[in-house]
């Protein structure tokens, strides 16, 4: 503090010169010239430096809308396409599911009617069989008559 004190005595006096507090016509000078490049870099330099970063934040504000809104867009989709597909995938399986039963019915149908038909083949078997054994007990029986009537002229004659 004194020191400053000291500063303005010297200053007020005017014996020195060329002092820190000097005040003539070099400080306004100096000030007209700050505030002149102030202006002139504010023109030339800040203004569209400024415009420039205004418009890139303004780029970058409506770039960050449009992708949040696409995003939105894109999560609708997505969730109306996995509805789509989970529909899907259950129709499919209903489809499966119908076929194979209609698939297993129709074998079983035709499993039934092979069961038949191969019943029928062994009655029909069995039945060809009988009356070729009937057949061959009545040539046998034939056979036989005549053969016992051999044999009894044979011992007829004989005697």
């Amino acid at each position: 503090m004194y020191s400053i004190i000291l500063i303005l005595s010297e200053a007020a006096d005017g014996n020195s010169k060329g002092g820190l507090f000097d005040f003539n016509a070099t400080l306004p000078l100096m000030a007209l010239q700050f505030i002149g490049l102030t202006l002139v870099l504010n023109l030339l330099y800040y203004k569209p430096v400024i415009n420039i970063l205004d418009d890139r934040e303004e780029y970058i504000r409506s770039s960050l809308t449009s992708a949040s809104a696409s995003l939105v867009k894109a999560d609708e989709l997505t969730k109306t396409y996995e509805l789509e597909l989970a529909e899907s995938r259950k129709s499919a399986q209903m489809i499966i599911k119908n076929a194979q039963e209609q698939a297993q019915l129709i074998v079983s149908d035709k499993l039934k009617d092979a069961q038949k038909n191969a019943e029928n083949l062994l009655v029909d078997a069995y039945n060809q069989l009988s009356q070729q054994k009937q057949q061959a007990l009545k040539s046998l029986e034939v056979q036989v008559d005549v053969l016992s009537d051999q044999i009894q002229n044979k011992l007829l004659n004989n005697y």
